[in-house]
């Protein structure tokens, strides 16, 4: 996957090594479901954590912490 200088410039940012940290705890946690997904791109399954990476430097525009909130509500399991 090639990778701009705006979306790179997001990776290397201290809000982005934050999110992923977040992100994955919430990988290690059972209440959540974060399985990997099947991309058309790859030849390998797209983590939970590179899915939402990704998405998030291409929209620099999108607020991380918003898009955290909404992430966690949408992939709690009912218990």
């Amino acid at each position: 996957m090639r990778t701009t200088l705006s979306q790179q410039k997001f990776l290397d940012s201290e809000t982005a090594i934050d999110i992923r940290s977040r992100l994955m705890a919430m990988m290690a946690d059972p209440l959540f479901n974060t399985t990997a997904t099947y991309a058309a791109t790859r030849e390998d399954m797209m983590t939970f954590v590179e899915k939402h990476m990704t998405y998030l430097s291409d929209h620099p525009k999108l607020n991380p912490e918003d898009y955290l909130r909404n992430l966690r509500l949408m992939t709690r399991l009912k218990t």
